[in-house]
């Protein structure tokens, strides 16, 4: 498979499969690889051309040998989209990885015509949800965040593939990448606002689809509905799934879902 040279002399891993425009660049969060879309990703290609990558320090990416934040994602995303010679691309983030698509619509402008994010908390969070991002960050206390972390995500979960991509792949990065990944979420937040203001700050606005599983609850389904009803340019699914990592449960759901909305 091919890889990109980003614009800080960085190797990243991607692969490039289908065809048809505009593309899908699917994107993970933090600790975490191309794996994630292992079921998704076949599914995507199958409509049109689909693309994955690896962040830096993740998966069969080079690691750099200095710090990164953000800006550092960017590049990834921004140099296999240049490597690939895409013309038009949407973005489909999972979780925090939402943020990345908001700066490459405004960096790219009419070639990210619409983008898709997967399970981001996309609403104001809750004081205990920030406490614990910052514990993420923190190097006293990033262990215990992670564990509550996967029991938060595990609650409930009795699909072993989910299981095993928790307790295993993603467990199996160290402190450098989850006290990053603390930091980065953080920072994020602190400069963006919540993902609904940083998509709403986009000017103009593009069709945005919220994909998501977790919280059930119906007040965030509601919340997001009321949001959608006075901005039509905002959507939101909420899928059949039981864990925080969906395209592991349903992608058949999320594939067709997704086409409805590029094609639309």
């Amino acid at each position: 498979m091919p890889t990109a040279t980003t614009s800080d002399g960085i190797q990243i891993y991607y692969e490039d499969v289908g065809q048809g425009e505009p593309a899908l660049l699917l994107m993970t969060a933090w600790c975490m690889s191309h794996s994630l879309y292992r079921h998704l990703f076949p599914q995507c290609a199958a409509h049109r051309r689909t693309l994955t990558l690896d962040w830096r320090g993740h998966g069969q990416s080079e690691v750099p040998q200095e710090d990164f934040g953000a800006e550092g994602l960017v590049k990834d995303a921004l140099a296999v989209i240049e490597a690939s010679g895409v013309s038009q691309v949407i973005p489909v983030s999972a979780s925090h990885s939402g943020w990345i698509t908001v700066e490459l619509r405004r960096l790219l402008g009419d070639r990210v015509p619409k983008v898709i994010n997967t399970d981001w908390p996309i609403l104001p969070p809750p004081q205990p949800y920030m406490d614990l991002v910052h514990a993420l960050g923190t190097p006293e206390t990033w262990e215990q965040a992670r564990a509550t972390l996967f029991d938060i995500w595990l609650e409930g979960v009795d699909n072993p593939e989910v299981i095993s991509f928790v307790r295993d792949e993603m467990a199996s990065y160290g402190a450098d990448t989850w006290l990053r990944s603390g930091r980065v979420i953080g920072s994020n937040y602190a400069t963006g606002g919540y993902p609904l203001q940083a998509l709403s700050s986009l000017n103009p606005n593009i069709p945005v689809l919220h994909i998501y599983s977790q919280p059930p609850d119906e007040d965030y389904l509601q919340a997001q509905l009321d949001f959608a009803a006075a901005n039509p340019w905002f959507h939101v699914h909420r899928l059949a799934a039981h864990s925080h990592f969906p395209t592991l449960e349903v992608a058949d759901e999320i594939a067709e879902v997704i086409e409805q909305f590029v094609t639309a």
